[in-house]
């Protein structure tokens, strides 16, 4: 783990920014647009596709929560950072989500960068449901921090 959250806020990584639940709705919207882009990607074979696409969708929609609590990420890491400090900390968020997070964005890396690493069907598959769990944790932690 590069960053922890102070680490994040010192470096500017995480900046405090007006509260928007526009923004919010809007990030939530764009994460099941990325789910959709996941699925049809996976019926046409392209799993490199499906599995960023589904990374998408968690990056929007964790940073819904952001934007709904008034801060914006400069750092893919920072976001996780983030929900684990306000959420995991707290009890109000399962650490698994933040493991997930970490680990679709590793993924994410590996398959842009890394040149010997190529997506498989079982992958693909997995990405998308994974990603649609958490879309749904997400938008249940939107609910709640609604309340």
């Amino acid at each position: 783990m590069p960053f922890n959250y102070n680490d994040c806020i010192r470096k500017g990584l995480l900046r405090k920014i007006p509260h928007s639940k526009d923004k919010a709705t809007q990030s939530l919207k764009k994460a099941r647009e990325w789910l959709k882009e996941s699925q049809n990607s996976l019926k046409v074979d392209a799993f490199s596709s499906s599995i960023l696409a589904s990374c998408m969708v968690m990056f929007h929609s964790a940073r819904a929560i952001l934007f709904l609590d008034g801060f914006r990420e400069k750092s893919h890491a920072c976001i996780s950072r983030y929900l684990e400090e306000k959420y995991v900390k707290t009890g109000k968020l399962d650490k698994k989500w933040v493991e997930l997070l970490d680990h679709s964005r590793e993924i994410r890396h590996d398959d842009q960068y890394n040149i010997s690493f190529f997506s498989t069907k079982e992958e693909a598959e997995n990405a998308i449901k994974s990603a649609n769990d958490f879309l749904s944790a997400m938008e249940s932690l939107f609910k709640s921090i609604l309340k």
